[in-house]
């Protein structure tokens, strides 16, 4: 067994796609901490607060068990109420959310239907339900209504997205999926990941103004980015809540965080309500790199949001630029398939309202700098 893995590994070396951890340091461009909230001093101080006013510092069981605490079900309204969403039910990651949410309310009689640019947990956990499954080409609603028309399951259609795009940066056509969904006798489910607290009115998401149709079942708004936490909220329904309870295995079988977490997330959500110069600024950032990155004749793909992918197609070319950034000061690293289809290698420039326009100036030269000196060398 150790042989086939270390053969597996010597291949991806071979084939430049070998990945191993790092510390990072430098300016942050590839961190999901869109708010900049990671740092702020009032995170900790609501952390430090929560373990002194608390018996224990563990959950010591899932919370079906012993791991329940009123912080929990006071965060989990607390948020219902923000994202003007009927209930809410709090997962340990996002990850396990979608596990938990796409295994569980799919069923071998369903159809559903898949953006081909969407998360890694998202597929896994359509898989697990062992629905049909219809992949349709990222953003292309022409062959999904194609899709769905020509649908014949005995069970229910659902449409799964995120609202942006964690690789391409770009956003979903939430109101159009909707009248598909409309029309099709569909539902939909939006993970949030990347819109949540950095979109929409008070950072509540762009499909909050959406969430009152019916065909709306689900959001996932995970908290590790933005919100600076841990963690991911669904939020729905009364009887979507319920059952996700009751069905869930990531929920049922998941030790769960320990309260004082409930406590770090419920003010990285006072923090984030208020954020609003941040936000400006942050799509202020995004826009003028875009334009930067575009005029210099580098691919950015769909961006129109806070991650811009600068594809280079190669993973080499892909090593070398990152490495480039690196020297510079900034912290970010090369995106590779399986992360992304091969021959789309990739920076992945994400964001933060903590850049000035000063720092994007200095990612722009670097690059522009090792693509001159390729030139020349050719």
């Amino acid at each position: 067994m150790l042989d086939r893995m270390a053969a597996v590994l010597s291949a991806l070396r071979e084939a430049d796609q070998y990945r191993g951890l790092t510390t990072s340091s430098g300016i942050p461009l590839g961190s999901n901490d869109y708010l900049g909230l990671a740092t702020h001093p009032r995170l900790k101080q609501a952390i430090q607060h929560a373990v002194e006013e608390d018996l224990r510092v563990a959950s010591t069981g899932s919370r079906l068990l012993s791991g329940n605490h009123e912080r929990w079900e006071q965060l989990e309204s607390e948020f219902a109420s923000w994202v003007e969403a009927e209930e809410a039910v709090y997962f340990p990651s996002g990850y396990a959310a979608n596990i938990g949410l796409l295994s569980s309310v799919l069923t071998r009689d369903d159809t559903v239907f898949s953006d081909a640019a969407n998360h890694a947990s998202l597929i896994d956990g359509i898989r697990l339900s062992r629905a049909k499954r219809v992949v349709f080409p990222h953003g292309d609603l022409n062959f999904l209504e194609d899709a769905l028309r020509r649908d014949r399951t005995t069970g229910k259609r659902v449409i799964v997205v995120e609202s942006i795009f964690s690789m391409e940066g770009d956003h979903a056509p939430l109101a159009d999926l909707v009248a598909l969904c409309e029309t099709f006798d569909a539902y939909l489910i939006v993970d949030e990941a990347h819109s949540t607290a950095v979109e929409g009115i008070a950072g509540r998401g762009p499909i909050h103004v959406l969430v009152r149709s019916e065909r709306v079942l689900a959001t996932v708004h995970p908290c590790g980015k933005a919100l600076a936490s841990m963690g991911a909220f669904i939020a729905g329904s009364k009887t979507l809540r319920e059952f996700l309870i009751n069905h869930s295995r990531t929920f049922i079988f998941s030790t769960a965080l320990p309260p004082y977490c409930a406590a770090h997330v419920s003010e990285a959500l006072s923090l984030a309500r208020r954020a609003h110069k941040e936000r400006t600024h942050l799509h202020q950032l995004s826009e003028y790199l875009r334009r930067g990155l575009r005029a210099a004749g580098f691919d950015t793909g769909r961006s129109d949001s806070q991650i811009v992918p600068v594809i280079l197609g190669t993973n080499d070319a892909a090593i070398r630029f990152a490495a480039a950034l690196s020297e510079a000061g900034f912290a970010v690293r090369p995106i590779r398939p399986p992360t992304v289809p091969a021959g789309s290698s990739r920076l992945r420039l994400s964001l933060n309202a903590s850049l000035s326009m000063e720092n994007l100036d200095t990612v722009l030269n670097t690059l522009r700098a090792v693509r001159e000196s390729e030139a020349v060398s050719k």
